[in-house]
């Protein structure tokens, strides 16, 4: 396989949509056939439990930490791996304090394993610590996950010029590929918020917005992605959209 395009869904702020949409677009991907690994960089571990329902061993966490040499990858469906987390991750920030090169650790973890898939996406958590710089400097794109408020909105400076440290630091080519509107809903604010992002940020904005959809909420509960919980859905209708346009922006489609 040719060389993966590996994403990082990263934002600061929590409930912005950063493990939906991993889960998701991983799902989707991987139903169109692409090979696919999603892992789990959030101590919360709601991606692994959103995708697996199985006993987890080993995780992201004893990778990471030194106590195993590979990543641990389980299959979830066709072309669809996952690398766990759990809780046990909350202690990473402090073991890896003192660790060389910590800011690469998951980058040389990802080496021997990466030529096997075509996309590896990362659900990043919510801050900017250790684990998500290890995943940003991991990655060759970043997708920030962005609500139409304004206080969501003055947090992406923040977040862009953590992702110009890393780009000039750590990761040559480290970028911030797209802004993703989710948990969109139709009024003045939503709209009026809309507007001036796509003024500030142009083309970077994806047109693809995720409205605001319980199933979106429910389909984890059942281990499912959107599509096959509920196909007819706008948050299913919605994913399948934004996944066909970053598909398009990527210039991917050629290469399964």
């Amino acid at each position: 396989m040719k060389n993966p395009r590996i994403i990082s869904f990263a934002n600061h702020k929590g409930g912005v949509g950063k493990t939906t949409t991993t889960a998701n677009v991983g799902s989707i991907l991987a139903q169109k056939g692409y090979k696919v690994l999603v892992i789990d960089l959030d101590p919360q571990a709601n991606l692994t439990f959103s995708l697996y329902d199985g006993e987890i061993g080993d995780s992201i966490y004893e990778a990471m930490t030194d106590r195993i040499d590979t990543l641990p990858v389980l299959n979830i469906s066709e072309n669809l791996d996952l690398v766990p987390s759990t809780l046990d991750l909350c202690a990473a920030e402090f073991e890896l304090a003192s660790a060389m090169s910590r800011e690469s650790i998951l980058r040389n973890l990802l080496v021997p394993i990466q030529e096997e898939y075509n996309f590896i996406l990362m659900d990043c958590p919510p801050s900017l610590g250790i684990l998500t710089i290890n995943g940003m400097a991991a990655s060759n794109e970043i997708i920030v996950p962005l609500i139409a408020e304004a206080l969501p909105f003055n947090g992406f400076k923040f977040i862009s010029k953590t992702i110009s440290r890393v780009q000039k630091k750590l990761n040559k080519d480290a970028h911030i590929s797209g802004v993703l509107i989710t948990r969109y809903e139709k009024s003045r604010l939503s709209e009026n918020m809309e507007d001036q992002m796509r003024q500030n940020l142009g083309d970077l904005v994806f047109r693809t917005k995720i409205r605001k959809n319980i199933t979106v909420a429910s389909a984890p509960i059942k281990c499912q992605n959107i599509v096959d919980y509920s196909p007819g859905s706008n948050g299913a209708k919605d994913y399948v959209a934004f996944t066909e346009e970053l598909l398009m922006k990527l210039g991917a489609r050629s290469e399964k």
